[in-house]
């Protein structure tokens, strides 16, 4: 397939973006944003060093750098921070274009529950101590942007074709200016340059014609099954052959549908107690059976999330849009591969490098590479990163799946074989050593006679276990071949475990309320203890209980579980109480166990003598 044939391939199922309403960075051409910015370098314990200034750098200067000092740690810059006067004057013309302006909505805090907001304050805390991205950089970002645009209109993507395990995978990339989550749209985090992804998987037949059959979305660092639809799946929209993207606002992450999506932050050093709460969540509800209404899997999503920090995504998909049929068409399409110079020999970072801990402040790297220089895994392996290395296009399929039951029944007939022949093995040993019992000179030869029958059978029990489960396996693949012929496979979301949904609206009572408690409960706890500490420090303990205490219960009251909560206190007060009396009446209890199940042997025993 010649460059020309890759072009119109990537053309042919182009998406359409859907923006939230507010965005202020769309998809931007890597040399018109290079040109813009500055290279700098740093190395440990040293400051970071300007090595070509804004308005000298370019692709071929940049790349040529890079090969100069490989050891370095690059990185670009976008833009320098605002003056007041800059500032001011940037937030009076926003102010101004009130017709684009987002809007939250409800809030992202009475989504989730008291201890998510907790881990959420301790977040916001560290951002004080971490490096981050001052948030004038973010309207900075905007002006040179907008600058940017009026030079040079036209909205571009970046395209690959690889072949990889039968599938012709085609990789869409896009360059934002800027991520501004975090200072737009309270999201998690903010840096310069965001590079995006989505893949369409396509099929191709013997004569030459290819199909789409998946198409994967990239959403923040995740990977694998959940990212990934298959392409007559309802929730995939398209505008003909080409799929729509809705564009998270500001963190740019791709959607499916439109919606706010609940998006969590794990942090790592806290997932040794999310494990612990894991468990203690499996116990009270299998063990005690205490099931909420809502579905089981909602419970376990629950408990695996209340120590990561809650952010929500809107892709709402009321803004600007771009693609075929929409007012802002593709301009271009740039081909990676091969791939060029720029994007192979820049490991660097594409904006600027603020050495957060957490990496999330800092710029990511291009389109090939990790931030830390490594290969990205969407780069090198598209296929298994969306978990399609288990799947077989459908071509394939019927072909793969007949290799397949000639295996199992070639399986069959060994294992068959050794059945018979074992069998055979173990009836002349068993009237062997039928024939030898009872004769005492023959003692040593009965007793390996008799290992070697143990063993035997062990050996026939397994492989008849392995015959069965053969047996049922070609049963199955006979099932699925005709299910594959007749062209009703697996259904379209079999392969999904927690797929992203948007989140529902929760239904709280007295919302507005709850919002607002949602957004000063944590505040108000750190409050409180502050004045027990100075005013009353011989009850901070009892006042921590009571703060806490009151809470939960506020907590339950505004998300109608009050009868919830008082169940759930009363069996924790029951476990608790019949922990207290094993411990203070233990061998009493012990005593009067032994006795009772004595007086229930005796009883039962004389009951089976009397009749």
């Amino acid at each position: 397939m010649n460059r020309e044939q890759q072009v119109q391939l990537l053309r042919r199922f182009e998406p359409v973006m859907r923006f939230t309403q507010g965005e202020q960075f769309f998809p931007i051409a890597v040399e018109h944003y290079v040109a813009a910015s500055s290279l700098w370098t740093w190395s440990p314990g040293g400051h970071p060093s300007c090595l070509v200034p804004e308005g000298q750098l370019s692709l071929d200067r940049l790349q040529a750098t890079a090969n100069q000092s490989p050891g370095a740690r690059f990185f670009l810059k976008f833009t320098d921070p605002l003056t007041a006067g800059q500032l001011a004057l940037y937030a009076l013309q926003k102010h101004q274009r009130r017709g684009d302006t987002f809007r939250a909505g409800r809030g992202r805090l009475a989504r989730v529950g008291y201890v998510s907001r907790i881990v959420d304050a301790i977040f916001s805390i560290t951002l004080l101590a971490r490096g981050r991205v001052p948030g004038d950089r973010a309207a900075a970002a905007a002006i040179a942007y907008r600058r940017i645009v009026e030079e040079h209109p036209g909205y571009q993507y970046y395209g690959r074709v690889v072949r990889e395990n039968g599938w012709i995978v085609l990789q869409y990339w896009f360059l934002y200016a800027f991520n501004n989550w975090r200072s737009g749209f309270f999201g998690a985090n903010d840096h310069e340059a965001d590079w995006e992804m989505i893949c369409v998987y396509l099929s191709e037949a013997q004569s030459g014609e290819v199909q789409p059959e998946w198409v994967a979305y990239a959403a923040h660092d995740y990977a694998g099954d959940n990212l990934r639809r298959r392409w007559d799946d309802p929730e995939v929209e398209k505008v003909g052959n080409h799929p729509v993207i809705y564009v998270a606002a500001g963190s740019h992450a791709s959607y499916f549908a439109r919606g706010e999506y609940l998006t969590e932050l794990e942090i790592r050093f806290l997932m040794p107690i999310a494990r612990i709460t894991d468990r203690m969540q499996s116990f009270w509800h299998q063990q005690l059976r205490q099931y909420r209404t809502e579905p089981r899997s909602a419970v376990r999503e629950r408990a695996s999330s209340i120590f990561r920090i809650p952010f929500v995504d809107y892709a709402r998909g009321d803004g600007y849009m771009i693609g075929t049929g929409q007012k802002n068409e593709w301009a271009r399409c740039v081909l990676l591969e091969p791939p060029l110079p720029w994007l192979t020999d820049f490991r660097g970072l594409w904006g600027l490098y603020t050495r957060d801990p957490f990496a999330g402040e800092d710029a990511p790297a291009g389109p090939m590479y990790n931030r830390n220089g490594t290969v990205r895994r969407s780069w090198y392996d598209p296929v298994g990163w969306s978990g399609l290395d288990k799947v077989a296009p459908k071509p394939y399929a019927l072909p793969l799946l007949a290799a397949q039951q000639a295996e199992v029944m070639q399986r069959q007939s060994e294992v068959q074989q050794q059945i018979e022949t074992k069998h055979r093995e173990l009836q002349a040993l068993g009237l062997e050593a039928a024939a030898m019992r009872g004769q005492y000179h023959l003692n040593t030869l009965f007793r390996s006679h008799q290992t070697r029958i143990s063993q035997l059978a062990r050996e026939l029990a397994q492989l008849r276990a392995q015959a069965s489960s053969d047996q049922a396996l070609a049963e199955a693949l006979q099932r699925y071949g005709k299910c594959l012929e007749t062209g009703s496979s697996v259904q379209a979301r079999d392969h999904l475990q927690r797929p992203r949904q948007p989140a529902p609206h929760t239904h709280l009572r007295l919302s507005r309320v709850a919002e607002t408690w949602a957004a000063l409960s944590v505040g108000v706890m750190l409050l409180g203890f502050v004045g027990l500490m100075l005013f009353a420090r011989q009850y901070v303990l009892w006042g921590l209980i009571a703060s806490f205490s009151l809470l939960v219960f506020l907590e339950a009251g505004f998300r109608g579980r009050l009868i919830q909560l008082v169940t759930r206190v009363t069996i924790g007060l029951t476990l608790v109480s019949t922990i207290v009396l094993l411990y203070e009446f233990f061998w009493p209890l012990v005593i009067l166990a032994v006795l009772i199940s004595g007086a229930y042997i005796l009883w039962d025993n004389l009951r089976e003598l009397g009749t």
